[in-house]
């Protein structure tokens, strides 16, 4: 991970940013394993103010440039949203995010639902599956969870 990389709390005034960085990557990396419903239910589910009121969200900045971000709900012990910009990939960035919000969670479990592209990342992390990957509304994902 790079020096200039920190790791800090984004307001709701600094939502537009990580939503932005959010479907740029999503976009990118994982659009192309989805149908069009599932890219559709994706995008209008991250922008209900309902479902973003509900998060935590952490963003890490290469200087003042917002390079990825993580998002937790239900106390911090489910993972929303974790995307890092394809420029930062496999340089820690991912982890870090993560540890930080490990270090916040008060739960000893952390739940997501990953998108096939993510499940390895996820893997690395020490993640396991407790499911077989489903669908819904298009959007494929494979339940997961970690233990601290």
């Amino acid at each position: 991970m790079t020096e200039n990389i920190s790791i800090k709390e984004i307001d709701r005034c600094g939502m537009t940013e990580a939503l932005t960085l959010v479907y740029k990557v999503f976009d990118e990396y994982e659009a192309p394993d989805y149908t069009q419903e599932g890219v559709d239910e994706f995008h209008k589910s991250i922008c209900a103010p309902e479902y973003l009121s509900q998060l935590y969200v952490l963003g890490a900045f290469d200087g003042e440039k917002l390079i990825g971000v993580i998002a937790a709900r239900n106390q911090l012990s489910h993972i929303a949203l974790f995307f890092v910009d394809g420029e930062y990939h496999r340089q820690g960035i991912g982890k870090a995010l993560f540890l930080r919000l490990l270090e916040a969670c008060p739960s000893d479990i952390i739940t997501v639902n990953s998108s096939p592209y993510a499940v390895p990342v996820y893997h690395r992390l020490d993640f396991c599956d407790t499911n077989s990957e489903q669908v819904e509304k298009g959007i494929r994902f494979t339940p997961m969870e970690f233990r601290k």
